[in-house]
């Protein structure tokens, strides 16, 4: 899973340095390591990762509970707030919206639909998709959600997850099989997992829907875990075509990364 890339020198880091606002720049990278802790912390905790004194995390954090962007919880635990959901919500249609000319390009380059999805909380959620010029009905489309396990993104999104989360989260979803060839035990999954890094791509060979494949990737540095995807017909995302396809993939993954990074850039494919 992704982490957030504050240090506790970054945290500490005066804002004139910078040239951001110094609370601002806090109390962002306190949500951020609440996030990487998965969503609730202590106090100590929080100023043992970031640096920061009790009394000063105390105060940006009763600032955050004021403004609903975190809650106190009954066992005096901090978790992130639901006034965050809708900032999600938002930010992940805008994302979409940025990846659109490279999934264009995609299309352009491999023939096939084009799909960008995000891991959102134990499920995948399609956030944005340029179809391909041949007419076939797809599984996927935008605002879909699934559970990881049956699908390439999934596989590409999961794939240096830690072993032990990877059984946790599928522990919660369970396993069900989408068609005969989804995958549907721990194991086998976490083989596949392997496989992923081993290759650098995923694919979902008819286990989502039958007479499909999904080559995917990994968006590389991506500020939420995101990956990119073509989807088409077994007949023609064949082995040969998997070969061809699977370093465009690449290469726009990594022109995408670079666009999420510097945000005045984006759209400019």
């Amino acid at each position: 899973m992704p982490t957030s890339s504050a240090s506790t020198t970054d945290a500490a880091k005066p804002a004139a340095a910078t040239g951001g606002v110094q609370s601002l720049e806090r109390a962002f990278d306190l949500l951020e390591r609440m996030a990487d802790a998965g969503g609730e912390v202590g106090l100590s905790e929080l100023s043992s990762s970031s640096g920061l004194p009790l009394p000063t995390i105390h105060r940006l954090m009763r600032t955050l509970v004021a403004c609903g962007y975190v809650r106190q919880q009954p066992n005096r635990r901090y978790a992130l707030g639901p006034r965050l959901i809708r900032l999600g919500e938002s930010a992940a249609r805008l994302l979409g919206t940025w990846a659109r000319p490279y999934l264009a390009r995609l299309v352009e380059e491999t023939g096939e639909t084009a799909n960008m999805a995000l891991l959102d909380g134990d499920e995948i959620v399609y956030v944005a998709q340029v179809p391909s010029k041949h007419s076939m009905r797809m599984f996927t489309e935008v605002g879909r959600r699934v559970l990881p396990h049956s699908t390439g993104v999934g596989k590409a999104l999961l794939a240096h997850t830690p072993p032990e989360e990877v059984r946790a989260l599928l522990a919660r979803t369970g396993m069900p099989a989408a068609t005969e060839k989804t995958i549907t035990t721990p194991d086998g999954f976490l083989g596949a997992l392997e496989q992923v890094r081993h290759a650098g791509y995923a694919v979902d060979d008819s286990e989502q829907e039958i007479g499909v494949r999904c080559i995917a990737v990994s968006v590389p540095d991506s500020p939420t875990a995101a990956a990119i995807s073509i989807s088409g017909p077994a007949g023609r995302v064949t082995e040969a075509a998997t070969e061809r396809i699977v370093p465009i993939l690449q290469g726009i993954a990594k022109e995408l990364s670079t666009a999420l990074a510097n945000p005045a850039n984006n759209g400019q494919a």
